[in-house]
């Protein structure tokens, strides 16, 4: 499906829902959205007919496999193939509405992987060796910043680049905006603080309420993909690994608390989970790491 195709009218439906409704990213809603315009592709193809809100309500197990089967075709993984089912559930319930009958299909079984934190010291020194090497001393003050909200308060890398100039305000907290519109409140680090405030003094445009927080080169927003490709080159000259990612400092951050004794409640509070279930992962990932020292060390292990 190209970017300029139009939309089934129920998409286009669905998209605004996501969007305005429900808030979802908007790499959720280009994501969702690509699906259910793809379903809609396959039904034409394969009942020979524009599918309505009526037809799609009457779809079988049967359809749904053979959708499923087609996307398989095209080299999806288990995983890819989950969140297919999972977004192509979600369209049907939309376009059926009240009545709406999804079919049940079961989906692939996938073998969650754990996330990979980085050691506290790779951390500091991915972020040096960043500021280290940026062309200009505002760059690289900015980028160190970034990569301290992300490893010492646990944001997401667009939680953090979409803070405004009114982030400055507490110098204790900072109130961020994360899934869904919703707002918490990350407690501010001394050295984060003296991060920004090295950020804002050599920084060309004033921080200001409403206007980013974090500029690119010309002053725009700061692309998310611009700190990837910095973390990208320095993990490289590190000779860290490749799954030291922007996300990995946030992996890192939840890892290290919860192994310094934080609760799963507040833990899910400065994360930002929606739910519980997400935030458990992190045990698992404490789990991992005790079993790595205790193969490494004992004596009989």
């Amino acid at each position: 499906m190209s970017d300029d195709a139009p939309l089934h009218p129920l998409v286009a439906a669905w998209r605004d829902r996501l969007a305005l409704e429900q808030r979802r990213s908007i790499h959720t809603v280009r994501a969702y959205v690509a699906t259910a315009q793809r379903l809609c592709d396959f039904l034409m193809r394969y009942h020979g007919e524009v599918p309505t809100a009526a037809s799609l309500g009457t779809l079988g197990p049967a359809d749904l496999r053979a959708f499923l089967a087609d996307r398989r075709g095209d080299g999806l993984s288990n995983a890819s193939t989950a969140r297919e089912l999972s977004a192509v559930r979600g369209f049907l319930a939309f376009a059926g509405g009240a009545v709406a009958t999804v079919p049940a299909v079961r989906g692939p079984r996938v073998k969650r992987g754990l996330p990979r934190p980085v050691s506290p010291d790779q951390a500091i020194d991915l972020a040096g060796e960043i500021a280290d090497t940026a062309r200009e001393p505002w760059i690289g003050a900015r980028d160190f910043a970034v990569l301290l909200l992300l490893y010492g308060a646990g944001l997401r890398i667009g939680e953090a680049l979409s803070l405004d100039g009114s982030a400055l305000d507490s110098r204790d907290v900072l109130r961020v905006t994360g899934k869904r519109g919703k707002t918490r409140q990350v407690p501010l680090l001394p050295q984060i603080r003296e991060a920004l405030a090295d950020y804002v003094a050599l920084c060309p445009w004033p921080p200001a309420k409403g206007e980013p927080l974090f500029r690119g080169a010309r002053g725009g927003p700061l692309s998310p993909a611009l700190i990837r490709r910095s973390v990208q080159g320095a993990r490289r000259r590190l000779g860290l690994s490749d799954r030291t990612t922007p996300h990995a400092l946030r992996h890192s951050f939840a890892t290290h608390l919860l192994a310094a004794g934080a609760d799963l409640r507040s833990l899910q509070e400065l994360l930002g989970h929606a739910s519980l279930t997400s935030t458990q992962v992190y045990t698992a990932v404490d789990t991992a790491r005790l079993l790595d020292v205790y193969a490494s060390a004992h004596p009989r292990a």
